[in-house]
């Protein structure tokens, strides 16, 4: 079976979700360490394990980049 491929205008853009989202990432976890309030910390947490999730899923388009060698 042939192997489908992303376009390249598809990986720049998964390429800049996936900055996106790890910059989110990083931003969430060093403001928890800040936040006092449990709930706002609490919703923090989530964000953080939405965006881990999240670069998994990315992670795994990954493998349908084409290679350009």
């Amino acid at each position: 079976m042939d192997k489908t491929y992303l376009a390249y205008h598809e990986t720049m853009d998964l390429h800049e979700i996936l900055n996106m989202k790890t910059v989110a990432l990083m931003k969430s976890k060093l403001m928890q360490g800040l936040v006092f309030d449990q709930d706002l910390r609490a919703l923090m947490e989530k964000e953080v394990q939405q965006s881990i999730t999240s670069i998994n899923e990315i992670r795994e388009l990954y493998k349908h980049i084409p290679d350009l060698h």
